[in-house]
């Protein structure tokens, strides 16, 4: 087994060693561009880890931690143009750099050459690994559909939230994780096991997110505390204070989210206020612990060593442990 470094390692030289056409060059340029921003590469990570719980090597699977970097990568391009985001992890997004229609382009490359890396995988395996990469690219585009209709929408509720961030980021975690079982061999059950493991650490994952961007400490945290109160995203906190808030809160609620013209800071300020007086904060914590606990639960019934799962759970707490 290779600790979490080397995985780390045996990814960093899958990354370099990809190969793009040369021409047209601002069709391919901008797939380097984004693949080496960086990132914390936890996905391609879990196809790996995915494979060495069931205990074969790593290199095995490293053709479809590549698709899934790759596809991982072209969602952001294109989430990009649709949030008219111009940065992406402190750099100038692909639409910026070059153009819309490069980034749309761009993008529609990319899928292709995450097929491309996928059809690489052992042909004993392909069948299943193409089902699961299709099942996971599909439920990503229904949750950012999803996510666009949710910020017309005043009447969503907290279960129709938590399946958005489920579809939008958990599926993706769980199909890395499954494609890595898939091609050690694991049993349906397993594979669906690890699976489902890794999608309630997704949701886990993001109801931390979302706590964070209201709770960090601005010197660590590497955006804007405080983005999604100023945007009036609906993040669980905002959903779940929308449910409970009532008299001067619930006016105060309203009357800040409805602003067109605001001081930013005062609006952060106000918004966490009433988040406070209603223990937001402590009810997403409980959420959040709550479908970890689900994810620890399910992993439990896996059949493989303790020894092979340590990978695995050292990087769930460092998920979860993060400040920023």
């Amino acid at each position: 087994m290779h600790t979490t470094e080397e995985l780390q390692q045996i990814l960093d030289t899958a990354i370099q060693n990809l190969k793009f056409p040369d021409h047209p060059k601002q069709l391919y340029d901008p797939i380097t561009y984004i693949i080496n921003l960086g990132g914390k590469r936890v996905r391609p990570l879990l196809v790996l880890m995915g494979t060495e719980l069931f205990g074969e090597n790593a290199n095995e699977s490293i053709h479809a931690a590549m698709a899934i970097e790759i596809f991982h990568n072209f969602t952001l391009v294109h989430d990009d143009i649709m949030d008219n985001a111009p940065l992406r992890r402190g750099k100038a997004t692909v639409h910026e750099k070059w153009s819309t229609n490069i980034a749309i382009l761009s993008g529609d490359v990319m899928m292709v050459e995450a097929n491309k890396s996928l059809a690489k995988v052992n042909p004993a395996f392909l069948g299943p690994v193409l089902n699961t990469f299709n099942v996971t690219a599909q439920g990503v585009c229904e949750g950012q559909q999803l996510d666009m209709e949710f910020e017309g929408r005043d009447d969503v509720s907290i279960e129709e939230y938590i399946n958005m961030i489920r579809l939008k980021t958990a599926v993706l975690l769980g199909g890395a994780l499954k494609l890595g079982a898939i091609i050690a061999g694991a049993s349906e059950k397993d594979a669906d096991l690890v699976y489902q493991f890794g999608e309630n650490i997704g949701i886990a994952f993001q109801l931390q997110d979302d706590i964070l961007d209201v709770y960090a400490d601005p010197e660590k945290f590497g955006k804007q505390v405080g983005g999604d109160i100023i945007a009036n995203k609906k993040t669980f906190l905002l959903l779940k204070a929308f449910e409970l808030a009532d008299g001067e809160t619930r006016a105060s609620l309203d009357t800040w989210t409805g602003y067109k013209e605001f001081n930013a800071q005062e609006k952060v300020d106000t918004v966490r206020q009433v988040y406070d007086t209603l223990d937001i904060q402590d009810i997403a914590k409980k959420s959040m612990n709550n479908y970890l606990n689900r994810a620890l639960a399910v992993f439990a019934q896996i059949n493989v060593s303790d020894e092979r799962k340590a990978n695995l759970l050292m990087l769930t707490d460092q998920l979860m442990a993060r400040e920023y």
